[in-house]
């Protein structure tokens, strides 16, 4: 049984990513949480509201948020009507991050699903706020889907690595079957100048053909020292639909997330963009 979280601030963004996972995990057996969170539309009214009013205001935001989560689960019932998907709803008063971090760890969660950006939807940051705190905080993998990117299944993924680091078997498993639900082809994308000749870069590529195993795998090297370059590079010229990058330590997107560059490097991806926490879970 395959769990999903799906975020909703109710925008379209976030229904859209949710349209998105239903359509991806269409032939599993799956469960759906869709998440809201109200904190900040409570905690918004501090020093407007008595303590009194505050709690009938708490009161008022979760029946809206009940309310909200009732008509999205109508639709995409309505919409995909799949007897393999059951969704669930969940109004929390908590942080975001916080609450879906709880639930992933609540349910074993498999992957959390969302949109780059949601209601605020500020076409100059590449991941909204939200997105980018479940990317670095969330130890789970993360899909996150462009605005109004309608649906195609992943034919070509990019996955870009320099194969130091060992990957979780879960999280390879994941994006494994994912490549032979849709017979999907894997392009493994090693940027360096250096050839691949290190026992430790070996193991882990040998690793990775393992558990892709019945996988299309296609194995590409450049040498291009500014790495963003040579990923939207490969996206063109290899008509990649889904790219795949890790967060780890001394990863690639580890040195861009917590230097706070990922809005200004230009890495604006116009297809979906899976993130692998490459951290062990319990």
């Amino acid at each position: 049984m395959r769990k999903i979280v799906i975020p909703s601030d109710f925008s379209e963004n976030a229904f859209n990513a949710l349209i998105f996972a239903a359509e991806l995990f269409k032939y599993e057996r799956s469960d759906f949480f869709i998440l809201h969170a109200y904190a900040d539309e409570v905690y918004n009214t501090e020093g407007f509201l008595t303590d009194e009013l505050r709690e009938e205001f708490k009161e008022t935001t979760r029946n809206n948020s009940d309310l909200e989560l009732e008509k999205i689960l109508n639709r995409i019932q309505d919409l995909f009507p799949n007897p393999r998907h059951r969704f669930q709803s969940i109004s929390a008063f908590g942080l975001l991050v916080d609450e879906v971090n709880d639930l992933v760890d609540r349910e074993n969660a498999d992957i959390i699903i969302t949109s780059t950006r949601g209601k605020t939807n500020d076409r100059k940051m590449t991941f909204g706020s939200n997105t980018l705190q479940i990317i670095k905080y969330v130890q789970c993998p993360v899909l996150s889907i462009p605005e109004n990117y309608s649906y195609s299944d992943p034919k070509r993924i990019l996955f870009p690595t320099n194969y130091m680091l060992p990957y979780q078997k879960r999280e390879l498993k994941l994006v494994g079957d994912l490549a032979r639900s849709f017979c999907t082809q894997i392009h493994m994308l090693y940027i360096s100048r250096f050839p691949l000749d290190s026992f430790r870069q070996k193991d882990n590529q040998l690793a990775i053909k393992e558990q892709f195993y019945d996988v299309d795998l296609e194995f590409h090297q450049i040498d291009e020292q500014e790495k963003t370059k040579a990923i939207l590079k490969s996206i063109e010229d290899l008509k990649i639909d889904m790219l795949i990058l890790v967060n780890s330590r001394h990863s690639y997107l580890e040195n861009v997330l917590y230097k706070s560059t990922l809005d200004r490097i230009g890495l604006h991806p116009r297809i979906p963009f899976l993130v692998l926490q490459n951290f062990h879970r319990n």
